[in-house]
């Protein structure tokens, strides 16, 4: 496929999305959520289809060699199909954010001055393994009256479509025009390129996937981004931790699901516990199947455990392997997470509220979280249904992004003839 081809596909398929765009900012909460809940009615009763359809793409997956961690993300089961229902129904049931009167004033003047929330307009969401993201993203676009257009990779293309005709068929029983979710069914790379250089056919650019197309996106893109390059969480075991808590929190936030950003990379430990509830905290791993890289000191006190090397540190593994590292106190294991972290999340384990606040305060991560699974850096989890993904930048949309982060707004000025002078 030449550039050219790929621009005016592109170009097509923000045409169809700007025309449907007309129609769902004028669209009512209500149809949007019957949208929703159609399509999870599709979902539910289509649901051997879809696996069936899921088995070509792992069967292809296994046969280019993929690594089980990717596969995994790419695999839907019977329970992961009825999560993605359960989050059609969620998100139906949040609030609307379209329309809300964010701010309201009066000046001197007499001009009444008020900020609404309204769309952001048209999303290209690019991902390459995930086929839920298909789910999440169509339906966070829908609630919030937007647009989306969906750009799978080869691996999730079988589920991809199916699961974007699913969103297109409750948009259609809902009265809503069914553009209002497009999956790109080319794999060619050079539609990325089209959709990154799409100016003014679309809004806001979202990767879901590995670093390098997280890399490539930030790049090349010609419009705004929200993306996190990587996913290198630490959770800090501090001296007043306690230790049956530390146990179940780390083993989870590294074993749970290994290939998901919100997985623990690296384990900080302070030097107060490095004989007490380290050699606990590693045995678990161990048993749980995890390769443990560490330091000196940490090596020093359970020898079986392999070395790390430097480049361990600041590593997203995507994989059953931690690292971990000893430090001296809550400042030292601070310091360590703003060398080599990567703005995602970051927990401290702790019973000393004092020291767990001051923690807080000084992370600028994304998210940061006291005596809780780093797993739970997930925009269910947080009560919004479901996420795009998780924006590590400094702008509006940081943490989970979901309806609201997927929202701007405009200025209404109401005035009686007022002139400037």
């Amino acid at each position: 496929m030449t550039e050219d081809d790929a621009k005016a596909a592109m170009t097509a398929l923000t045409d169809q999305a700007h025309l449907a765009r007309q129609h769902m900012y004028q669209s009512h909460i209500d149809q949007r959520n019957a949208a929703l809940l159609s399509a999870a009615g599709h979902m539910k009763t289509r649901i051997n289809a879809l696996l069936d359809a899921n088995k070509i793409d792992v069967a292809q997956a296994q046969v280019n060699g993929l690594s089980e961690a990717y596969i995994d993300r790419l695999t839907l089961t019977e329970d992961r199909i009825a999560g993605m229902i359960e989050a059609l129904h969620v998100i139906a049931g949040l609030d609307d954010p379209v329309g809300v009167e964010l701010a309201r004033w009066s000046r001197p003047n007499g001009l009444d001055i008020s900020r609404i929330s309204t769309p952001l307009g048209v999303l290209g969401v690019i991902f390459e393994s995930r086929p839920n993201v298909t789910v999440d993203a169509a339906a966070l676009a829908i609630k919030s009256a937007n647009c989306v257009i969906l750009r799978g990779g080869s691996d999730s293309i079988n589920s991809a479509i199916m699961l974007g005709d699913m969103m297109r068929h409750g948009l259609r029983d809902a009265g809503l025009p069914e553009d209002t979710v497009q999956v790109i069914t080319n794999t060619d790379r050079a539609m990325v390129g089209a959709m990154l250089r799409a100016q003014g056919g679309i809004d806001v650019i979202v990767p879901r996937g590995g670093k390098s197309l997280v890399e490539r996106v930030q790049a090349e893109a010609k419009i705004p981004v929200f993306a996190h390059l990587e996913g290198i969480c630490h959770i800090y075991v501090h001296a007043d931790a306690d230790p049956q808590l530390a146990i179940s929190v780390v083993v989870n936030a590294k074993m749970r699901r290994t290939g998901i950003c919100g997985a623990a990379e690296t384990l900080l430990i302070d030097k107060a516990v490095v004989h007490t509830i380290w050699p606990d905290i590693a045995a678990a791993l161990r048993d749980a199947g995890c390769q443990i890289r560490g330091d000196a000191a940490a090596k020093a006190v359970c020898p079986w455990i392999d070395a790390a090397s430097s480049d361990d540190f600041g590593h997203e593994f995507l994989d059953a392997v931690i690292a971990v590292k000893v430090v001296d106190d809550v400042d030292a294991a601070i310091a360590h997470i703003r060398q080599h972290g990567s703005d995602h999340t970051e927990s401290i384990l702790s019973a000393n509220n004092e020291v767990a606040e001051y923690f807080v305060a000084q992370i600028d991560s994304s998210i940061v979280m006291i005596n809780a699974s780093t797993q739970f850096a997930d925009g269910g989890e947080f009560g919004m249904g479901a996420e795009l993904g998780i924006a590590t930048g400094r702008i509006h949309a940081r943490g989970p992004v979901s309806i609201e982060q997927l929202t701007c707004f405009k200025y209404i000025v109401r005035g009686n003839g007022q002139t400037r002078p």
